[in-house]
C-alpha cells in the first residue's frame, strides 16, 4: 500500500467505518495510550497534514487512541488541562480549540482484535521509515548456545553466536543481512521458548505467563519472552552476543535459560529497538530492576553524553549489585558510522553513581515506586543536580506510578521521561 492513503479525515463521519467488538480492546487501548505516546506522536507527523498549531507543540498535547475500526484507528489531539485552581480558569475553557480527531488507516481491514497486533506493527514500520527512525522487524534468527554462566548471583549468561544463515536459491549466500546491533542498548528479541520444546534441545514444563515490552501485546498460543541484547560483536569466527537472563522463581523464562546446553539453538522472532536518543544530552538517570540491568549496562558502555548518569537500581538480593563491578562509563563508544574497526577510547573521566535499593523480596507497584521517589529526593536534598532525562524500565505497575510521580517532582515532559515496562506480575 503506499503512504499516501494513510490519510486524515477530521471531517469524515465515523459512522461509515466498522467498529470492532471485543472486550479485550478497551484494555489494549488503555495500554497503548498509557505505554506508547511516542508512537501515536509518531502516527500522526508520519500520516496526517497536521495544522502547524498542533504540529509544533504535539508532544505537549494529550494524543489519545480512542476507537479502533476494522478499517483503522482514530486519534484524539487535545490541549491538555490546567491544573485546578489556575487562574483564568473558565476564560482558558472558553478559548480553548476543542479536540481534533484524526482517522489513519490500517494497510488491511481487520476483522477482530487479534488481527490488530499485525495492522499496528506495520503502521509503526511505515511511521518509523518515513521519519528516519529504527524500528521494529519481524525478523526470525537462529542463534547457537557457546556457554552459560552466572554473571551475579541471580543473572545467568547466555553467550551465543549467529548460527550461519541458509544460502538463497541460487546458491548465494545470505551471510551480509546476519548484522547484530553492536552500538544500541536495549536492543530486545523475542524469544521462542518452544522451538527448544519442539525441536528436543530441551525437555521443560511451560506456564502460560507472557512478559511482552512491545506496544502490540498479544497472547499467542506459542510461548514467548523478550530478552535484551546485552553486547553483541563480531570476529573472524562470526558474530557474537550475550543475552542475559535474570533467574526469579519459576517462570517460563528462568526454566527455558537454565534448561539451555552448549550447542542448543535458539530462535527469535522479532526485534525491538529501545527508546534512549533522548539520553545523550543533559543531566540524566537512569532507573532500573533485575530485568532491566542489562539494558542499563549496555548504555552505560556506550555512554557519549559528557554527563555521567545517576542509576537507580532496585533489586531482591544485595548479591546482584556486583553486576555493575565491571562496567566502564563510555568504553565502548563507536564513531558515529557505527564503525566496528575504529574504537574509541574515550570514556566519561567521572565515574557513574548507582544507588541500590535492596527489597528482600518482590516488590511492585505503588510501593516500589514510592521507594524509587523517596530515595531520589533524598539523593538530591544532599547533591547539586538537576535531572534532565529520564530513562526506565520496570513492572507495570511500577512503571505507571513511577511516571506521575517523576513529572510532579522533576517538572519535565512526557518525552523526557521515558519509564517501560519490561514485565507484569500476571
Amino acid at each position: 500500500m503506499n503512504d499516501t492513503t494513510l490519510a486524515t479525515n477530521t471531517d469524515h463521519s465515523y459512522d461509515s467505518y466498522t467498529a470492532i467488538d471485543s472486550p479485550e480492546l478497551t484494555d489494549i487501548i488503555a495500554h497503548i495510550n498509557e505505554e506508547h505516546f511516542d508512537e501515536l506522536v509518531g502516527f500522526l507527523r508520519a500520516f496526517t497534514a497536521l495544522p502547524s498549531e498542533l504540529a509544533t507543540n504535539l508532544e505537549d498535547m494529550e494524543v489519545q487512541l480512542t476507537t479502533v475500526y476494522a478499517e483503522g484507528i482514530c486519534l484524539q489531539v487535545s490541549e491538555k488541562p490546567l491544573v485546578q485552581g489556575s487562574e483564568g480558569l473558565e476564560e482558558w475553557a472558553d478559548k480553548t480549540p476543542q479536540p481534533q480527531k484524526f482517522f489513519i488507516a490500517f494497510a488491511a481491514p481487520i476483522t477482530q482484535v487479534d488481527d490488530l497486533q499485525t495492522q499496528y506493527i506495520v503502521l509503526k514500520q511505515r511511521a518509523d521509515k518515513k521519519l528516519g527512525k529504527k524500528t521494529i522487524k519481524l525478523t526470525q534468527q537462529k542463534f547457537v548456545v557457546q556457554d552459560r554462566y552466572k554473571v551475579s548471583k541471580n543473572m545467568l549468561r547466555l553467550q551465543l553466536s549467529l548460527a550461519v544463515p541458509p544460502n538463497t536459491a541460487n546458491g548465494a549466500s545470505t551471510t551480509s543481512d546476519a548484522v547484530l546491533p553492536v552500538t544500541e542498548a536495549g536492543y530486545a528479541y523475542l524469544f521462542d521458548l518452544d522451538h527448544n520444546v519442539i525441536t528436543g534441545n530441551n525437555h521443560h514444563s511451560q506456564d502460560k505467563g507472557q512478559n511482552d515490552n512491545s506496544a502490540q501485546n498479544s497472547y499467542p498460543a506459542r510461548q514467548h519472552r523478550y530478552y535484551t541484547l546485552r553486547k553483541a560483536w563480531q570476529t573472524s569466527q562470526g558474530w557474537h552476543a550475550w543475552v542475559d537472563v535474570f533467574l526469579h522463581g519459576d517462570t517460563s523464562g528462568g526454566n527455558w535459560a537454565m534448561a539451555l546446553q552448549i550447542g542448543d539453538t535458539v530462535m527469535t522472532k522479532r526485534e525491538f529497538p529501545e527508546k534512549v536518543a533522548h539520553l545523550q544530552e543533559g543531566q540524566a538517570l537512569l532507573i532500573v530492576d533485575e530485568t532491566s540491568m542489562p539494558t542499563a549496562a549496555r548504555l552505560l558502555e556506550l555512554w557519549q553524553n559528557p554527563q555521567p548518569p545517576l542509576v537507580i537500581c532496585v533489586m531482591q538480593d544485595s548479591a546482584d549489585q556486583s553486576y555493575f563491578d565491571n562496567i566502564q562509563l563510555g568504553s565502548a563508544s563507536y564513531d558515529s558510522d557505527n564503525s566496528l574497526n575504529k574504537r574509541i577510547d574515550n570514556p566519561v573521566a567521572q565515574p557513574f553513581t548507582v544507588l541500590p535499593i535492596v527489597t528482600d523480596q518482590t516488590v511492585s507497584g505503588q510501593e516500589a515506586a514510592q521507594l524509587i521517589d523517596t530515595t531520589l529526593n533524598q539523593y538530591l536534598a544532599t547533591q547539586p543536580l538537576s535531572i534532565d532525562k529520564v530513562w526506565g524500565a520496570l513492572e507495570a505497575t511500577t512503571a505507571k506510578t513511577l511516571r506521575g510521580l517523576l513529572k510532579d517532582r522533576l517538572q519535565l515532559s512526557r518525552t523526557e521521561v521515558v519509564v517501560k515496562v519490561y514485565w507484569r506480575h500476571d
